[in-house]
C-alpha cells in the first residue's frame, strides 16, 4: 500500500527521470552534460514564470490564453521604451510590468464583472494585444538596448548558475507561498471546487479573480522581461503559441482543468518535463513540426487522465 501510494504522488517526478534517462541514452550522454543542464534551465524559465499565473488561473477552473500576446507586447513596448523614448532600463521594465498586470485586470472585467467565459474572454485579449504589438513595431524587430539589460536572461552568478532560473525559482517560492500560507491561496481552492459554494461561504469570488488575473499578467509580464533579455530582440511575434506550453506544463503538473486541484511542486516538475522534452528532441533533431505533434499528444494525454481521475473520484 505504501509504495502503491509513493507511485501515485510522485508519479510526475518518476515521468521526468525516466525521460532523462531516455534522452541522455539517446544522445549518448549529451543530455545530460552541465552545459545542456544550464541550457535548458535558461529555456524553460521564461515559460516557468508564465506557469504560475496559469496555475492560479486553472485552480479556478478558468483558461488564460492572453499570456502569450502579453508576453509579446511587453517584448515589445520594454524595448520601444529602452530604444525608442530613451527610457531608463529599470523605468521601462516597471512599465511594462504594470501594464502586463493591468492587461490581467481587463480579462478579469471580462470575466468578472461582464460575465464573458474565460475562453472567449481571453482570446479576444490575445487577438487584441497581439495586434497592438504588431502596430507599434511595425513588423520589425527592435534591439539596440542597453548590455545591462542582459541581467535579467542572459548573465550568470558566480558564472554558472542563470539568473533567469534563479528568477524562475523565487517565483516559485512565491507562487506556492501564496497558494499553501496564504487565505487567498484557500480561496483559490474553494472556487475551483465549488464557486456557488465558495460565494455562499463569504468569499468575494470576484473580487479573487481580480486577483488572479492580475497575478496572471504580471507573472507573464516578468516572463515577457526574460525572453526579451535572452533574444537581445524584440519581436512581434515572439510569444505566439507560447500559451499552449505553459498550459501543457500546468496540466501535466497535476493542475485539474476542473479546478480546485493541483500543486505548485507538480507544475514545477511539469515544466522541467516540456523543458527537457524540447531540449532533448532539438539535440535528436527532430523537426519542429513533429515536436508539436508529441506536445500535442502530451497535452491531451494529461487532460484525459485528468478527466479520468474526475470520474473515480466522483464515485
Amino acid at each position: 500500500m505504501l509504495n502503491a501510494n509513493f507511485l501515485k504522488q510522485n508519479a510526475i517526478w518518476l515521468v521526468f527521470i525516466a525521460e532523462i534517462i531516455i534522452f541522455a541514452i539517446a544522445s549518448d550522454g549529451t543530455f545530460i552534460t552541465g552545459r545542456n543542464i544550464i541550457n535548458i534551465s535558461r529555456q524553460v524559465s521564461y515559460y516557468g514564470i508564465a506557469a504560475i499565473g496559469m496555475t492560479f488561473v486553472i485552480l479556478i477552473a478558468d483558461i488564460d490564453l492572453s499570456i502569450g500576446s502579453i508576453i509579446t507586447l511587453v517584448n515589445v513596448v520594454c524595448a520601444w521604451l529602452m530604444v525608442a523614448a530613451g527610457v531608463n532600463m529599470w523605468v521601462a521594465v516597471a512599465i511594462s510590468l504594470i501594464m502586463a498586470t493591468g492587461i490581467g485586470l481587463i480579462n478579469a472585467v471580462m470575466v468578472a464583472a461582464v460575465g464573458i467565459p474565460a475562453l472567449i474572454a481571453t482570446f479576444a485579449s490575445q487577438t487584441v494585444f497581439e495586434g497592438v504589438a504588431y502596430l507599434i513595431s511595425g513588423g520589425r524587430p527592435i534591439a539596440g538596448f542597453d548590455s545591462a539589460f542582459g541581467i535579467f536572461g542572459r548573465w550568470s552568478a558566480f558564472e554558472i548558475l542563470p539568473i533567469c532560473a534563479i528568477l524562475m525559482v523565487v517565483c516559485f517560492a512565491l507562487g506556492s507561498f501564496i497558494l499553501n500560507k496564504t487565505y487567498f491561496g484557500r480561496y483559490f481552492y474553494a472556487i475551483g471546487g465549488n464557486e456557488e459554494a465558495a460565494e455562499l461561504s463569504g468569499i468575494r469570488v470576484n473580487r479573487v479573480k481580480y486577483l488572479i488575473y492580475a497575478f496572471s499578467g504580471f507573472f507573464a509580464g516578468l516572463a515577457g522581461i526574460v525572453l526579451l533579455s535572452r533574444a537581445n530582440s524584440a519581436q512581434s511575434t515572439v510569444g505566439k503559441g507560447l500559451e499552449f506550453d505553459v498550459i501543457t506544463c500546468v496540466v501535466l503538473g497535476g493542475v485539474s482543468v476542473y479546478g480546485g486541484v493541483g500543486s505548485m511542486s507538480g507544475v514545477i516538475a511539469g515544466v522541467l518535463i516540456i523543458g527537457s522534452l524540447t531540449n532533448g528532441m532539438i539535440l535528436m533533431d527532430v523537426s519542429e513540426y513533429t515536436q508539436m505533434v508529441v506536445k500535442g499528444l502530451v497535452l491531451a494525454v494529461a487532460v484525459g487522465i485528468d478527466c479520468m481521475s474526475k470520474k473515480r473520484r466522483k464515485r
